[in-house]
């Protein structure tokens, strides 16, 4: 089996029915409450903004959209959760997936580290042994058969791809295209495609990678040059001030409404058939992530929201679910 890492062929894209078209999916990665700029723990994160997860899916619903929970094991072991996400996830207004956190997974086994906080980096059977428990842990508080992962941090390993097969998860999208994270010990997803890909065609196990489009003149060529640009910060901010070259991922989180607008322009005209958006669940209630820090980013927050969705129904990209995507691949 190829590894998620891996790169694939011309032959390993997927092909959608005809009448798929091109959709979207939002995907929130669903976890708790804790200070990005401190070293990872086992203890001390918070649950206390998952009641508001209640209002972002009343919002979804008035667009007709089902969001897609990426699910971690303290989101999935409060009760709260259970509360908020079941009722959607049962009448199918919601999907439930799973996002995996290995320093707040039991079982407790490793040293919790930065290389730790990578899951494909944890022994096989160990990083196994957690994906099966939050896995189970989803299934019964929430009630529904995860089809779909994310690797908290993107962080996937060169097991990961058969332990999602193994659990009959039918879609990864812990790809992070155009983004490298080995500096950290993490994976390098830099010249990965955005176009959804067979991992395993015969265990019928999908790469969605999350959407990330290079915009301005020298779009073509950014693959090689914002790599080459990454020690200069002030001539990227440069390049894309004057339109040169600028790397925008679809999340309101740090992109302003009108980059994403751009970004999903540049994505809906490359012919990308699903366009991924995310977000981190804490950013749903203000004080918990750098980019809703006050009750004013939280209304900006849904306002970019409220832009992209209707924007997204005037050029006829429709959202769209696991279930859909599955389907249509065949």
């Amino acid at each position: 089996m190829k590894t998620i890492l891996d790169l694939p062929a011309e032959a390993d894209m997927v092909r959608f029915a005809a009448d798929f078209g091109q959709r979207f999916i939002v995907t929130v990665d669903t976890e708790e409450e804790f200070d990005w700029g401190q070293p990872f723990s086992r203890t001390g994160f918070g649950l206390d903004h998952v009641p508001h997860i209640a209002e972002f899916q009343t919002f979804c619903e008035s667009f007709g959209v089902s969001p897609i929970y990426l699910v971690d094991y303290p989101i999935a072991t409060d009760p709260r959760a259970a509360e908020v996400m079941g009722g959607p996830i049962a009448a199918g207004k919601a999907e439930a997936g799973v996002q995996l956190h290995p320093w707040v997974s039991p079982p407790f086994e490793e040293t919790v580290s930065v290389h730790n906080s990578f899951s494909g980096n944890l022994p096989r059977e160990l990083e196994r042994a957690k994906f099966n428990t939050l896995r189970d842990a989803i299934e019964t508080e929430l009630g529904s058969t995860p089809r779909i992962y994310r690797a908290g941090r993107y962080g996937v390993g060169t097991e990961s791809a058969r332990i999602l097969a193994d659990a009959g998860i039918a879609i990864d999208t812990s790809v992070r295209a155009l983004f490298d994270y080995s500096s950290g010990g993490g994976p390098n997803f830099r010249d990965h495609p955005l176009t959804p890909y067979w991992i395993d065609r015969a265990a019928n196990l999908m790469e969605l990678p999350l959407t990330t489009v290079f915009w301005g003149m020298l779009r073509k060529q950014g693959r090689t040059l914002y790599p080459m640009l990454w020690r200069v910060p002030r001539l990227r901010g440069l390049l894309a001030r004057v339109g040169m070259l600028e790397r925008i991922p679809l999340t309101p989180e740090g992109v302003s409404v009108d980059e994403a607008l751009k970004g999903v322009d540049i994505a809906i005209d490359d012919g990308l058939p699903i366009l991924v958006f995310s977000f981190h669940s804490p950013s749903l209630c203000p004080g918990y992530t750098p980019y809703v820090r006050d009750a004013d980013d939280l209304t900006q927050f849904y306002d970019w929201w409220r832009t992209i969705l209707t924007y997204l129904a005037q050029r006829g990209i429709k959202p769209t679910t696991v279930r859909e995507i599955t389907a249509a691949a065949g």
